[in-house]
């Protein structure tokens, strides 16, 4: 997938700056596709010459003036025709943290548990920031109303998968530290050092 698509997914919602973008990558969009604010901007200057995107200038007193964003109408067809394209492979996961934990027999168990440990509270922080933005697509309402009443379900729908990710996370967490200190207390019973470095 191209990041434009994911760009153009989050002008859906309408008319944002660059800055207002990359805030809402990180809030919502983050939770299935990562970027820098620096690619951001590349990709909307691309897309305004392309024709997707158009921008206004709107001037501000006590700041620097900024560019607003909107999808024209090639651009929600280029989202509908994007919809409409089969899908590629299913993502692959590259986390450096499933690598460490492949080699930590011959490595430092220790370090190897710590990383484990601060995933889970990065996990959980971003999970608290997505129940937090639940709460607000609910405005009180309950899933079965929000789902019949509201314009876009998309983001909700989205916002789930990326709950659901961070709640799996911390399940497998809970288990590898317990089976990180089970492991640990079994060495040191048969005289062997958890950590081979000692």
């Amino acid at each position: 997938m191209a990041l434009r698509n994911a760009v153009m997914a989050a002008l859906i919602e309408g008319e944002a700056s660059g800055y207002d973008l990359a805030k809402g990558f990180d809030a919502t969009v983050a939770n299935f596709w990562m970027s820098t604010p620096q690619q951001l901007y590349r990709e909307l200057e691309r897309m305004e010459a392309e024709g997707l995107v158009t921008a206004r200038l709107v001037e501000q007193e006590r700041r620097p003036n900024k560019r607003l964003f909107s999808l024209t109408e090639a651009g929600r067809e280029a989202v509908h025709a994007y919809t409409a394209e089969p899908l590629g492979k299913p993502a692959v996961i590259r986390d450096e943290l499933m690598v460490k934990v492949q080699c930590l027999d011959a490595g430092d168990i220790h370090a190897v548990r710590k990383a484990i440990t601060e995933r889970m509270e990065w996990a959980a922080d971003k999970l608290a920031r997505y129940e937090r933005l639940r709460q607000r697509l609910l405005d009180g309402r309950s899933e079965e109303a929000y789902f019949a009443e509201a314009e876009r379900i998309g983001p909700y729908l989205t916002l789930l998968r990326g709950m659901s990710f961070e709640r799996e996370n911390l399940q497998w967490g809970v288990i590898a530290v317990r089976r990180l200190d089970q492991r640990a207390t079994a060495l040191q019973a048969n005289g062997r050092p958890g950590d081979k470095r000692g």
